[in-house]
């Protein structure tokens, strides 16, 4: 069968399910998946090769034999030629807007010195009429030479008549030309925001670099992006689907953004699922909290029922807040918020059944972080509880203190973490906290063997939102390119079918939604994506050549690579 065309194929077996069927009184399928190599995760029957879809649902699974009897004059035959279905794929961790302004704006990832990314800048400069904004995202100084932060004073020389605001990679620092920051009122005398830092040059004067808070200085000055909310939303998942991804959570957004996804909910515009939290402390995180969320919106593709908080900053721009000093750099970082302006909204989030998820990098940060739940979870006991298991998270949970590994078990807090962080970070990671310190960083295979399940995700547009990477980071704990060190602890990699689970079905836990998404099995969602090799079985460099073929989302096929 594999050698005919695939319309011979699908017409043959056609032929065979309709004698097998006739006598049959079983439920018809809408569509049919056939000739596949499917890895179901359901431990009762972890291989199949056909899938029978009715509505938005799976019917059944099994062998395409065994089917039969759910086939109809009217089933739409899908043939897949031996590629591979996994349970629909889900990113635990993206900002969808921040991926649909990447798409349309000055995109500065993946470039390797400062001469290449003022080159960029001074491109869009030309581009612009003086006294435009010239705003970028996506730099990243780690590989460069050497690896030191652009200041205004690099900006000035090719921009000396437009206010440009750049963001790191990571979104917790950015770097802004004088004009910039003479336009917000950022000087020598501008007080350092709690939660944030102004960087210095040795005249004392501001470097153009702003950590954390103190971003804001300047980006409330930044006029909003030309492209409408709804455009970069539409856009954002356009590139998720194409990805691979059935369902993302969004970790952080406002009401505006809300309101914006259930319009295009609403028009047929967003077939991809989407869980939200929206960020906090704020008027947004109380309003949610006082009103509570909402679950399964536009058959089961929309939540919204947490609340995002940041306890520090990030490893790379020098705010993540760790325990003891940095090896490279003076301080131990910062927490962004203090306990006394977060633990009555974490108390009445926990009352009314509102997850919480709190951004957490360093040592200290997690510790923080989890002192505070553990602090709420005493206070509100199970019967005053909205949910009685709350399942609140930690996001990135990058660098741990060995006392603190247990507690996410003990807690039933779930890690939701991106791998591509790590074979990013490891280049440089050893020199900011230390080789000893990174041995319970990004910890995933000590965090499992814990009891807890990891819900994986990639935080894109802060990485390049690409499962294939995320996947591939999971199990080889290498770089892109092969490169492990020592210090990278490559104990810590997890088996395939543990990082299938990390992003299909811990992230449905994550999401309350393990009764109907995460394993192909009946009655749960028809969400699946289809790679055209067996990223279960294939050469672990091999995973980042493949190619996703389909993504399905309810049984509506929503990307198709072109054949």
């Amino acid at each position: 069968m594999k050698g005919m065309p695939r319309s011979i194929a699908a017409l043959s077996l056609a032929a065979v399910f309709a004698l097998l069927a006739c006598e049959a009184d079983q439920p018809r399928a809408d569509k049919m998946l056939i000739n596949g190599n499917i890895h179901t995760l359901d431990p009762d029957q972890p291989r199949a090769e056909a899938i029978a879809i009715r509505g938005n649902r799976i019917l059944a699974v099994g062998s395409q034999e065994g089917l039969a009897a759910h086939l109809g004059e009217d089933t739409r035959l899908v043939d897949l030629g031996g590629a591979t279905v996994v349970p629909g794929l889900a990113d635990a961790h993206v900002h969808l807007a921040g991926i649909g302004e990447r798409e349309l704006g000055l995109d500065l990832a993946g470039i390797d010195s400062l001469e290449g990314f003022l080159d960029a800048v001074a491109d869009a400069v030309d581009e612009r009429e003086d006294g435009e904004w010239v705003v970028g995202r996506g730099w990243l100084e780690t590989h460069w030479d050497p690896p030191s932060f652009p200041g205004r004073k690099d900006l000035d020389a090719i921009a000396p008549d437009n206010p440009v605001w750049l963001t790191r990679a990571d979104g917790h620092g950015s770097v802004a030309n004088s004009m910039a920051l003479e336009m917000a009122g950022v000087d020598e005398e501008t007080a350092i925001p709690e939660g944030g830092d102004i960087l210095r040059d040795e005249d004392g004067q501001p470097s153009g670099m702003l950590l954390g808070r103190a971003q804001w200085l300047v980006a409330q000055h930044v006029p909003e992006p030309e492209a409408p909310l709804a455009e970069r939303l539409r856009l954002g998942a356009e590139r998720s689907q194409a990805m691979g991804w059935t369902q993302v959570h969004i970790a952080s957004g406002d009401f505006e953004e809300v309101e914006t996804l259930r319009e295009l909910f609403a028009d047929g515009s967003l077939r991809l699922r989407i869980n939200q939290a929206l960020r906090g402390p704020g008027e947004d995180a109380r309003r949610l909290v006082s009103e509570g969320g909402v679950t399964g919106l536009y058959e089961g593709r929309y939540s919204l029922r947490g609340v995002k908080l940041a306890a520090d900053g990030a490893l790379g721009s020098g705010g993540a807040a760790l325990l003891e000093d940095y090896e490279d750099r003076d301080g131990r970082g910062y927490l962004q918020f203090q306990r006394e302006e977060v633990i009555e909204l974490l108390e009445d989030a926990l009352r009314n059944g509102v997850q919480v998820w709190t951004h957490a990098i360093g040592d200290r940060g997690n510790r923080f972080a989890l002192d505070l739940y553990e602090e709420v979870f005493d206070k509100v006991g199970p019967e005053e509880r909205g949910i009685a298991e709350p399942r609140w998270r930690i996001e990135h949970a990058q660098v741990l203190h060995e006392d603190d590994l247990p507690r996410f078990a003990e807690l039933g807090v779930i890690p939701s973490m991106q791998p591509s962080h790590a074979i990013g970070d490891l280049h440089y990671a050893h020199r900011r906290v230390g080789v000893e310190r990174l041995r319970h960083a990004y910890a995933w295979r000590d965090l499992i063997d814990s009891g807890v399940p990891i819900a994986g995700g990639s935080d894109a547009p802060v990485e390049m939102g690409d499962p294939r990477i995320e996947f591939y980071a999971a199990v080889s704990r290498r770089d892109l390119q092969g490169h492990q060190d020592e210090h990278w602890y490559p104990e810590q990699a997890v088996s395939r079918e543990e990082a299938l689970k990390m992003f299909t079905l811990w992230p449905a836990k994550a999401a309350f939604e393990e009764d109907v998404r995460g394993t192909i099995e009946a009655e749960k969602y028809a969400d699946f994506t289809v790679f055209a090799d067996d990223i279960m079985q294939i050469e672990t460099a091999e995973i980042l050549e493949t190619t996703v073929t389909m993504t399905v989302i309810g049984g509506e096929i929503v990307y198709r690579a072109e054949d």
